[in-house]
């Protein structure tokens, strides 16, 4: 019914008698006492001032809901209805009795809200109603409240009340005001203004990317980031707490888009190898930070701050990166006080080691000073021990390969701002053709370089590392533009190779990535008198403006200092000159140093058959594994070699595989490729050793995804649960249908969970026989396409939908006839859990903003698990009262307003789970009125916070608790006094 047409029906002078004859018409005075006259003692179907009974109530609700059907027009619910109609209506008025509140407050909480007080003290009154129904009852309900507080405005004693109330409220919130003035110093005007302009400046300065061959001929040199930003994977190994309704799970691989790191965790350490995107990251969070202005983002390259001696403190935070802003006295120290920072440390693996300890310790003493600001370190795989930063909160994560959808996507966005559309479908399919080829385009820095190649090349690509950056030099050396430099000097490409492998070679032997000017113009003027093409040109500081203009690799970060555009290179060109000077002894010696690797790698590259083998034997000599696998990564690099050699590193490497843990697959996995024609199995493997090659496999499926696929067939009848686990979790790196043909159709599924999230995954589950009873989808999929999908949907036991927009109906579900576990996580849109009462659910989950209207309704649940907050004062408000609870576990904010409130009425409870929930007296009691629990998950802030003296709980038998700060044990003991506990 149209909105305007239900208006008419519900007049004015149909809902007022009504509302008057709810209340009795004395009442107390200005209501000068300590306990207000709450709603309760007004109406007039309670109390001593009784006039109406609930029979009553019913015949007014009865009238005016006849009164509007008898209305003219259209009717606003089937006449069939009408007796049910009154009955829910009734319900929700005498529910007024139970709203424990004053009038004055019912007044300033506003007509609507008071009318959703009412639905949720009858939540059940719309069963089985229409639509039209509950419409008409809501819209009744609401008018009913709007006359309801114009009554209470007009009675005398309203006023006089309202002032009272008013006068106490605004004596508290003086008291408060000046209480928060004393705690917090008022902010400047100035760091307003400041700040406005200081986030445009980041938002205008980080606000762009270069890639690689876009700035040659007359093609822009810079894209926009919004533009260019390409959102890569990011990986992370963890511990996982099993839910009360989920699978089991001891170690899973977190995957989400890298520029959601700090999304759940303000302490970052994130890894990347070089090109692979860490500093573009870093330039994203800047940015949008900025143009949010929801935190305040300061961009820290360390190498930058390492060459001007101290660290610095947040007062000299802009002078120390070359911001020409000056802020107010004191500014950065404000926001990292107020905890309102952002700060992005860039480049960890830039600075030589003996500096890295001293940035920890600069790091950690400004995370001590300033608590609840967020941290992100960017570094190289290898540059600091996996723990380095465990003790200090940081989470680690790994910025994975670019997948094939993300080497697609960049190059279409490639192709479209060169303005050169003839190459790119020619290109993608090279890349998903040529072996060699693919196994390059790994990263942004690297796919860039082969998209200009390409067009540079008109079609042709080199293959092989080496000359693929044989070729890029070639191409940015000699084929750059003469005249965007605006110079007169004229290095040809030799000459610039010899001066730049110069600078490459110091920048290694120091350590550094970054140089003073000074010192790259001293190494310039030495090389002079050797290089005859350059001799003439100028002197140093002449030649070295000139490098730095025409050659594309050099670059100013600041005014007095000079660095190369990326490491790649400077690992490429110094390794290049080592070679040529005969300085094999030096990377040798170097070889336990990781910052090293790319050095030696193409120190292989560059060297001679000979030279090859004494620097492999070299490696092997140390007998130490990562060098093993050093060497092992070189061969990829090894055109002509002593077969010997290539036998004696195959061997040796042979000792390490297969891989006995997921630390050890992932290094092995680094070595590239080749790994994949040396792992064996699954016959004579453990279960840790088959699922460290599977492992193996799966990282390395985007570089060579048949020879992956055919490792990984031989595991698919493995009864380990962790390598069915790991060969499930693979499938997105392969075609789904193929993948699932080979590989899923032929596994064990008993505990297996089966993740769709993309359509055509979705799609592939059609053809797998018998029917996957553990399923999870991603992402938005109707559930019509499911049931489409899934060829036995009667079969399906469990459910899990994360973020799942098309998700809106709950009825649909009720197809799965043997559902008995369902869990939603960021499905906000879904509505009607009362539907689900016909299949029983055994077990429920709700993260996110889900509707709760008719949980209470589901009471054949035994495990129940929620994460977001609970309407009501009392857990027995929403949660199903029926329902014979076993398991129960509240996330944090969801007992915010009910606190435990009702808990005991469960008594049938053996596991309570609760995170992030602050725990009072009357909590603890609850608990302990618990007869059954033997098991309890808790947050171990509420042991240092909580009350002085809970009652213990003897009966409680396991107990894990979760963020703890140190010395809770003691608690934990008087608390627990029976029960094993576990401290993570």
């Amino acid at each position: 019914m149209e909105p305007a047409v239900l208006g008419g029906k519900l007049a004015s002078s149909l809902v007022a008698p009504l509302v008057r004859k709810l209340f009795a018409t004395g009442g107390p005075g200005a209501g000068l006492v300590d306990r207000p006259v709450r709603l309760a003692h007004l109406v007039s179907f309670r109390g001593e001032q009784r006039t109406l009974g609930e029979k009553e109530v019913r015949r007014l609700a009865g009238r005016l809901v006849g009164d509007s059907l008898d209305s003219p027009g259209e009717p606003p619910f089937p006449p069939d209805e009408t007796e049910a109609v009154t009955t829910a209506l009734t319900v929700r008025l005498l529910a007024l009795g139970d709203l424990d509140m004053d009038d004055v407050q019912a007044v300033r909480l506003g007509h609507q809200e008071l009318a959703q007080q009412l639905r949720y003290r009858a939540p059940s009154a719309t069963g089985g109603l229409s639509a039209d129904a509950c419409y008409f009852l809501d819209s009744v309900t609401e008018w009913a409240c709007l006359h309801i507080l114009e009554f209470f405005t007009r009675r005398s004693t309203f006023v006089a009340r309202t002032l009272v109330e008013q006068s106490r409220w605004h004596a508290e919130l003086i008291a408060k005001v000046d209480e928060l003035i004393t705690r917090t110093p008022r902010p400047d005007a100035r760091d307003t203004a400041f700040e406005r302009r200081y986030l445009s400046y980041v938002a205008e300065r980080h606000n762009h990317l270069t890639i690689y061959g876009i700035d040659l001929r007359d093609s822009p040199d810079r894209w926009p980031l919004e533009v260019a930003y390409l959102s890569l994977e990011a990986t992370a190994d963890e511990d996982r707490l099993a839910l009360p309704d989920d699978y089991a799970e001891p170690e899973r691989t977190v995957r989400l888009p890298a520029e959601a790191a700090l999304a759940t965790h303000d302490r970052v350490l994130l890894r990347g190898d070089a090109g692979s995107g860490k500093t573009t990251l870093v330039q994203w969070l800047a940015v949008t930070a900025a143009r949010d202005a929801d935190r305040v983002p300061f961009v820290l390259p360390l190498r930058t701050l390492v060459r001007a001696g101290a660290l610095p403190s947040p007062a000299g935070f802009l002078t120390a990166v070359g911001c020409p802003l000056t802020p107010p006295d004191g500014w950065a120290e404000r926001v990292l006080t107020a905890g309102r920072g952002l700060l992005l440390i860039d480049g960890l693996d830039e600075i030589p080691t003996a500096d890295r300890h001293r940035a920890r310790d600069w790091l950690l003493a400004l995370i001590r000073a300033f608590p609840g600001n967020r941290w992100l370190l960017t570094s190289r795989p290898t540059a600091v021990r996996p723990d380095w930063l465990a003790t200090a909160g940081f989470r680690e994560l790994t910025l994975a390969p670019m997948s094939r959808a993300d080497l697609t996507t960049f190059v279409r966005r490639w192709h479209v701002a060169a303005d050169a559309p003839a190459y790119e479908a020619r290109l993608l399919d090279a890349l998903h053709t040529k072996r060699d080829l693919a196994r390059l385009a790994t990263n942004p820095l690297m796919c860039g370089l082969i998209c200009a190649l390409h067009r540079e090349r008109r079609g042709y690509l080199p293959t092989g590392r080496k000359e693929l950056y044989d070729a890029a030099l070639t191409m940015l050396l000699a084929r750059r533009d003469r005249e965007r430099g605006m110079e007169a000097v004229e290095l040809g490409e030799e000459a610039q190779l010899e001066l730049l492998q110069r600078l490459a070679y110091a920048l290694v032997l120091s350590g550094r990535t970054e140089m003073d000017l000074a010192t790259a113009e001293g190494i310039v003027e030495r090389s002079l008198p050797s290089v005859a093409s350059a001799a003439g040109q100028g002197d140093a500081e002449t030649v070295l403006r000139a490098l730095v203009l025409r050659s594309g690799l050099l670059r100013r970060p600041g005014e007095d200092s000079l660095d190369f555009v990326h490491r790649t290179f400077q690992d490429y060109l110094g390794a290049r000159y080592a070679v040529e000077e005969g300085h094999l002894d030096v990377i040798a010696s170097r070889a336990d140093d990781p910052y090293w690797e790319d050095v030696i790698r193409m120190a292989v590259a560059h060297s001679r058959r000979g030279e090859r083998a004494v620097l492999l034997r070299r490696l092997l000599a140390r007998d130490s594994p990562r060098l093993t696998l050093l060497a092992l990564a070189c061969l990829e690099h090894a055109t002509a070699l002593d077969p010997a050699v290539r036998a004696e590193v195959e061997t040796r490497a042979g000792a390490l595989i297969p891989p006995r843990s997921t630390v050890n697959a992932r290094a092995l996995a680094e070595a590239g490729p080749l790994v994949l024609e040396l792992l064996p199995g699954p016959e004579g493997l453990t279960d840790a050793e088959a699922h460290g090659v599977t492992v193996t496999a799966s990282l390395l499926a985007a570089h060579e995804p048949d020879g992956a696929l055919a490792v990984l067939r031989r595991f698919r009848g493995h009864p380990s649960l962790d390598v069915r686990r790991q060969l499930v979790g693979t499938w997105g790196r392969f075609d789904p249908l193929t993948y699932a043909r080979e590989v899923l159709d032929h596994l064990d599924r008993t505990e297996l969970f089966l993740t769709c999230t993309t359509e055509g995954q979705r799609a592939a589950l059609a053809d797998l026989r018998p029917p996957w009873s553990l399923l999870r989808f991603e992402g938005p999929h109707a559930v019509a396409d499911i049931l489409r999908a899934v060829p036995g949907p009667e079969t399906i036991q469990t459910l899990h939908f994360t973020q799942n927009t098309e998700l809106t109906d709950l009825d649909p579900l009720t197809a799965f006839a043997s559902l008995r576990h369902l869990s939603l996580t960021n499905c906000g849109d879904a509505r009607g859990l009362h539907r689900l009462t016909a299949l029983r659910l055994e077990s429920l989950t709700i993260r996110g903003t889900t509707d709760l209207t008719g949980l209470d309704a589901l009471d054949s649940l035994r495990r129940l698990s929620l994460l977001q907050r609970l309407p009501g004062s009392r857990l027995t408000d929403t949660l199903p009262v029926a329902a014979p609870l076993l398991e129960l576990h509240l996330g944090l904010y969801t007992t915010k307003d009910t606190g435990l409130r009702g808990l005991s009425h469960w008594s049938t409870l053996e596991r309570v789970a609760l995170r992030g929930h602050h725990i009072t007296p009357a909590d603890w009691v609850e608990l302990s009125l618990l007869p059954r629990l033997e098991s309890v998950d808790i947050d171990g802030s509420v042991l240092v916070e909580g009350p002085d003296e809970p009652p213990a709980l003897p009966g409680v038998r396991t107990v894990r608790v979760t963020r703890t700060r140190g010395g809770e044990a003691a608690r934990l003991a008087v608390l627990f006094p029976r029960a094993a506990i576990t401290v993570s």
